[in-house]
């Protein structure tokens, strides 16, 4: 959110005696003593990241760094710091949000200067809007070669702009460390009323670049692996209270809702209606297929919503933001911290930060509010069965839930269309079985690969990713890890469509079945390609199965996850339009069906 919003106006200078997050050059001017070398400087640099907590750092190579390198190459030996080594610097920066994300402590990433830093930037985004402590060390000229046309030398204090909390350029030979220390205190969190994100420590360096000829890299040491609990968590909450008015009231859980979502439902007895990656899609109040019931509970129904009480960030459908953009259905929005993703002010839900005062507006539903809508969820989530047995060739959907029932440890959902396809057709357990994850920050397909890879290397447990084969296309590079480089155990889910099958579903679709634009439409937004991903996966040495029928893919889930593996399911999706028109009929019909007994 950067300048805007929540940080508007917030410049600051590292000498004062409180800074708050916002941007800044300079290091601590009150250090008088000699210029430190590049190898001090950066050896005080790792000092206060390991000492803020960082465990993992991703180093793209390159030379102005170096300094940087062999210091985290010196922590590393002694055990105290886990390195990662990516050629590409947009894998590297989206490796390391997914260690953030799974180990919930702040990760960093270390490029070289010029367009190295560049390509950093959709990590950066991604990280600011879904309030993600990624820690961008970028190497940089002093300043003497800046503006001389000097080699890969550009203007890289502040390149990101409004999407980091903090950005600091620290010059060559100055003290380091009161800026990396407020720069992670920025990234954490640790200011009042400022959301955790990404800060940027530029850090200029002053040959000579490598070790003293008396250096020595330190006798190597174990270092312990310590795996951070990323279990699915269910949480409790006491019985609503009968003094509680009785109100018509849905539970919405967004994007990283959290299982408080869930446990807030079950206590007042209210429907959940939870996305995938809310984490809170499971229980006894979960509802399946709820986008398409929506319209069965509208204006002029026998039981109309009459309340939305919100969790987390909604994304998906537009049935949801029709329902939130309702005048006459008040909301609240549960948020106990601040958020990165709108800015105070821009969204109608009226926020609040004490679950009892969400208890207040939410009330308790009446005795037959809840069974209504489990009756209809189960009707729709039949309905929605019966319409995917009749194809045995895979589509989206049936992808999607089988993906969904089998998913255990860490489950990585890509934008577009699987994550939508999980949202209707996924159906909630229990118990969750596995902790969800998805780039929902700006919900784009990039670097998903790399995102799943730190996912499953920060959480040191089995790990799936489904996602299309345009997204997978788009990362491919992230299949790259260098010899000896730690290979973590991912199964990626490739639903190859030969193409970009969203826009089928929306207003394109209808512009392609017109034959308005000729071949516009598939070539323009389709994007069809005839990429071996087999060959793909050969040329990285990563395993490869492919599948095309539900069956088959049923039983490749079944087997267990060892190290990296491409399931690749053949699909057509020139049906798919087709497909989710007669999901929603036959779902219309079963629902009216119950609905009007």
């Amino acid at each position: 959110m950067g300048r805007r919003g929540w940080q508007t106006g917030l410049v600051t200078s590292l000498n004062d005696p409180a800074p708050d997050a916002a941007h800044t050059s300079g290091a601590d001017s009150s250090d008088t003593a000699a210029p430190l070398s590049a190898l001090a400087s950066a050896r005080m640099v790792v000092e206060a990241l390991l000492d803020g907590g960082v465990q993992h750092v991703v180093v793209s190579p390159g030379s102005r760094s170096a300094p940087m390198a062999y210091a985290l190459a010196d922590a590393s030996a002694q055990g105290r710091v886990e390195l990662l080594v990516r050629i590409d610097e947009r894998s590297a920066g989206f490796t390391a949000l997914g260690l953030a994300l799974s180990t919930g402590s702040p990760a960093a990433v270390l490029t070289t200067s010029g367009t190295a830093v560049g390509n950093l930037l959709p990590a950066v985004m991604e990280a600011n809007h879904a309030a993600v402590p990624l820690i961008v060390l970028s190497a940089d000229r002093p300043d003497e070669l800046r503006g001389t046309g000097a080699n890969q030398t550009t203007v890289q204090p502040d390149i990101f702009g409004d999407q980091v909390r903090f950005a600091v350029d620290i010059p060559a030979g100055s003290n380091p460390e009161r800026a990396v220390h407020t720069g992670l205190s920025a990234a954490t969190g640790a200011f009042p009323d400022f959301p955790p994100g990404p800060v940027q420590l530029n850090l200029a360096f002053r040959d000579p670049l490598v070790p003293a000829p008396s250096d020595r890299l330190p006798v190597p040491a174990g270092r312990p692996r310590y795996r951070i609990g990323t279990e699915p968590l269910i949480m409790n909450l006491p019985p609503a209270s009968t003094d509680l008015p009785e109100r018509r009231t849905v539970v919405l859980a967004g994007h990283d809702a959290g299982p408080v979502a869930e446990a807030f439902a079950r206590a007042h007895g209210l429907p959940l209606l939870a996305e995938p990656s809310s984490n809170a899609r499971f229980g006894p109040n979960a509802v399946g297929p709820y986008r398409l019931l929506l319209e069965h509970f509208g204006p002029g129904a026998g039981q109309p919503i009459e309340r939305v009480v919100l969790f987390g960030r909604p994304t998906l459908s537009r049935p949801v933001a029709a329902l939130l953009a309702r005048a006459d259905v008040p909301s609240a929005l549960y948020q106990p911290v601040p958020v990165a993703w709108y800015e105070p002010g821009r969204r109608t839900e009226l926020p609040l930060e004490d679950l009892a005062d969400l208890a207040d507006f939410a009330g308790r539903g009446p005795s037959d509010w809840l069974d209504t809508w489990l009756l209809a969820g189960s009707a729709a989530q039949h309905a929605l069965d019966l319409v995917l047995a009749e194809d045995a060739p895979a589509t989206g959907p049936a992808v999607a839930s089988l993906v969904w029932k089998h998913a255990r440890g860490q489950l990585v959902l890509g934008s577009s269309n699987g994550i939508r396809d999980a949202d209707l057709a996924g159906l909630p357990a229990p118990d969750p079985a596995a902790t969800v994850y998805a780039n929902r920050g700006l919900a784009g397909i990039d670097g998903t690969v790399s995102t799943a890879t730190g996912i499953a290397l920060g959480g040191r447990q089995e790990t799936t990713v489904l996602l299309g084969d345009v997204t997978f296309l788009h990362d491919a590079g992230g299949l790259l890890l260098g010899a000896g480089e730690e290979q973590p155990q991912l199964r990626i889910v490739v639903l190859n469509d030969s193409g970009g099958a969203i826009f089928d579903l929306l207003e394109h679709g209808a512009v392609r079945e017109a034959g308005t634009y000729g071949d516009a439409v598939e070539r323009l937004f389709g994007t069809p390609h005839t990429v071996d991903i087999a060959a793909l996966a050969a040329a990285y040495g990563v395993g490869h199965v492919s599948v095309s029928t539900t069956a088959a893919l049923a039983e490749a889930l079944g087997q267990p996850v060892e190290g990296r593996t491409i399931l690749e399911v053949r699909a057509d999706r020139s049906g798919l339009r087709a497909l989710h028109a007669r999901i929603k009929g036959a779902v219309a019909a079963a629902v009216g069906g119950v609905l009007a007994r």
